[in-house]
This record gives structure tokens, C-alpha cells and sequence, in this order.
């Protein structure tokens, strides 16, 4: 049954709210509508394009800067960052990226985005991966957006740390890894510790 355009509207503000980063394509198809039908509804509930709700996350949330690696080296586009606390990258799904005769990501991808996300979290100039568990849980396709976040689980001891990330589409796990980290300035810490006592 086709909800009405107020219905919609209400409902798209809400949506859009729980998933800042869901497509007009997404919002169409979920919605039984065109994309123009979506755009001219945002347009109306001033409610700003995708790129637009991006670029706000990452100013208002993103005041750090990866100590590990060149931005460029991190696989899909960070927009939130809080050194040895959490982060978030999003990862467009494109040809590239895929198997060509399904279309469906090539693992290595969402591999590689929640691998350099869990490396980017880590304050400190040297951090490594020495160790991960990992765990796919559905196909991602061309055309999906993966939103990985990770966040800093527990300091060990020894120079390390566990950092997990959680990647989804749509709301929808697509992948899960629990990553152990080398870094090197925990030791410096541990010395300035010891010669205090």
C-alpha cells in the first residue's frame, strides 16, 4: 500500500536521522518511489544531500588527525575520528571493487577498510597488526555503501591493543573483526611510569 506523501516525508526525516549516510537510491527503493520523488522531499524538509550530510558529520565530529598513516592510505573516506577511542569510514562499493561476473565485493576490500580503520584509531606513530580474527557475515554488492566503525576495546599489556570494527550496510553486519595491534609508545609510557615510583 502506498504511504502518503506525508507519511513518506515524516518517515524519510526519520530514517535519514537513524542512517545519516543511507543513498537516494536506498531511500527510493525502500520507499517505493523515484529518486526525484526523494530529492524533491528533502528539498522540501530542507534536509541536506548525501555529500552535504557527510561533509557535516566529519567537521563537527572530526577534530584528530591519524598519526599511523598518511590519510591516503586509509581504504574508504574516514569522517569521524577520536584517537585511541573510535572512528568511522565509509566505503562506496564500485566496479573496482567487485567480482565481474557477480558483481558481489571482493573480501580483501572490507578486509583492507576495517584493517587501515583500526590502524588509523591508534594514537601513536608506529601501529601495527599483529594478529586478527575476522568474520563475513553477507555478500556486500556494487552500488553498497559499507560503513565500517571501530573503537578501542582494551590496552594490553606488552605494546599492544585490541581494537574491534563493526562494518555495515544499511544497518546490516557485513563483516566483524577483532584486531590486535602493535604500538610502540605504550612501552615509553610504561618506562616514564617505572622511573616514577
Amino acid at each position: 500500500m502506498k504511504k502518503s506523501k506525508k507519511e513518506r516525508q515524516k518517515e524519510l526525516i526519520e530514517t535519514i536521522k537513524d542512517q545519516p549516510f543511507i543513498t537516494d537510491e536506498t531511500l527510493a527503493k525502500s520507499f517505493h518511489v523515484s529518486i526525484q520523488t526523494i530529492r524533491l522531499d528533502r528539498m522540501e524538509l530542507n534536509i541536506p544531500e548525501l555529500r552535504e550530510r557527510i561533509k557535516s558529520v566529519a567537521t563537527s565530529n572530526w577534530n584528530e588527525t591519524v598519526k599511523a598513516l598518511p590519510i591516503d592510505e586509509v581504504i574508504g573516506e574516514i569522517i569521524d575520528l577520536e584517537l585511541d577511542k573510535r572512528a568511522i569510514s565509509i566505503l562506496d562499493i564500485k566496479e573496482e571493487h567487485v567480482f565481474s561476473r557477480n558483481k558481489i565485493a571482493r573480501g580483501h576490500h572490507l578486509f583492507a577498510q576495517a584493517n587501515s580503520l583500526a590502524v588509523a584509531v591508534i594514537n601513536d606513530e608506529l601501529a601495527l597488526t599483529t594478529n586478527a580474527t575476522i568474520k563475513f557475515t553477507r555478500q556486500v554488492n556494487v552500488g553498497e555503501r559499507v560503513i565500517a566503525k571501530a573503537y578501542l576495546k582494551k590496552v594490553l599489556k606488552k605494546n599492544r591493543a585490541i581494537v574491534e570494527v563493526t562494518s555495515t550496510v544499511e544497518n546490516e553486519p557485513v563483516f566483524k573483526g577483532e584486531f590486535e595491534m602493535f604500538r610502540s609508545n605504550q612501552e615509553k609510557e610504561g618506562n616514564k611510569n617505572e622511573n616514577s615510583n
